[in-house]
């Protein structure tokens, strides 16, 4: 597998740096736990990354080195790890400008100042074998000071005065927040905390907050706060009681809808003309219609009767904007 190969040629290459007097093909064969061909393999691969690989024999045998100019570098992570590093750099492009997205990027610069120059374009070629092409998401370089804001009123503790634009009516008010915690969810930066215009747990979509002033009062976050159990009836992020859902999903959907976890409480019954029935306990009737609706004529609500109905609605006037 590839991960196997990441890491026994990453033993190899630190074997090979510890051992100035060279390591014979048996020894190494034995260490990596493999055999004398797929050493080969891995000395050739080295040297086609620009590993200064060097052998000679002694007493009939093959000792193999690094030429003595060659120095590895400070590297305390494993490959594996360092290609998560480069990884998370990618997943979090959608982040791109903001505190989130530089920070990796800094640490894996830091991480690559202390390697030598082969061991670092080896490590530049492992990584360009795993991207990430992130989804349709919102652009967050331009709300950097909004997000820093927020976190450090997190960290801190402190209440905020916010300017906040509604998605659905646009209208915008001025609200006092205590940020329990910023969430990313489905692309799209949150705020979740307590909102003292309505004395409720509020979440507050990142993009939409105007403007930002932290203040200097502290607060305490209510006791009876718990994130997961605040998100898990949601569907989204909207955040309702959980209701019994029922979807009736067609045969060209299902293996689709069957491959993927749409929520931690969901459970799949297969039908004999090759669609599925998918259950689950959640809220957010908004959100959960336009799920349904991405679908076409490939889903149907069974229940509850608002869903169904929202879904109907919403499917009339769609064929009404065709006639």
């Amino acid at each position: 597998m590839r991960g196997d190969q990441l890491a026994r040629q990453w033993l190899l290459i630190q074997r090979l740096a510890r051992s100035r007097a060279g390591a014979g093909l048996d020894d190494l064969a034995e260490e990596l736990g493999c055999v004398r061909r797929t050493v080969y393999r891995d000395l050739d691969a080295l040297m086609y990354a620009g590993f200064p690989v060097t052998s000679e024999k002694r007493d009939g045998k093959a000792y193999y080195r690094f030429l003595d100019s060659f120095q590895l570098g400070q590297v305390p992570f494993t490959p594996d790890e360092l290609l998560a590093l480069a990884f998370s750099g990618d997943l979090l492009k959608t982040l791109e400008g903001t505190v989130f997205h530089d920070s990796i990027l800094a640490a894996l610069a830091k991480i690559r100042a202390g390697l030598g120059p082969e061991l670092e374009g080896y490590l530049e070629r492992l990584a360009d074998g795993f991207r990430v092409l992130p989804g349709p998401h919102k652009r967050y370089a331009e709300y950097r000071d909004t997000i820093r804001t927020l976190n450090e009123a997190v960290l801190e503790r402190r209440s905020s005065e916010i300017r906040y634009r509604t998605g659905r009516t646009g209208d915008e008010s001025t609200r006092r927040i205590d940020p329990y915690k910023v969430w990313y969810h489905g692309g799209t930066l949150y705020v979740i905390g307590h909102d003292h215009r309505s004395q409720e747990i509020r979440t507050f979509a990142v993009d939409r907050i105007l403007a930002i002033e932290a203040s200097e009062d502290e607060f305490e976050i209510a006791p009876d706060f718990d994130f997961d159990a605040y998100t898990a009836s949601s569907f989204g992020v909207i955040a309702e009681p959980a209701l019994l859902v029922r979807i009736r999903f067609n045969a060209e959907w299902a293996s689709y809808v069957r491959e993927r976890e749409w929520h931690a409480s969901q459970s799949i019954d297969a039908l004999p003309d090759g669609g599925l029935e998918l259950h689950m306990e959640v809220g957010g009737s908004h959100e959960l219609a336009n799920w349904v609706l991405s679908f076409g004529g490939g889903a149907v609500v069974l229940e509850p009767a608002a869903l169904r109905e929202e879904v109907l609605s919403a499917l009339k006037t769609a064929l009404a904007n065709y006639d």
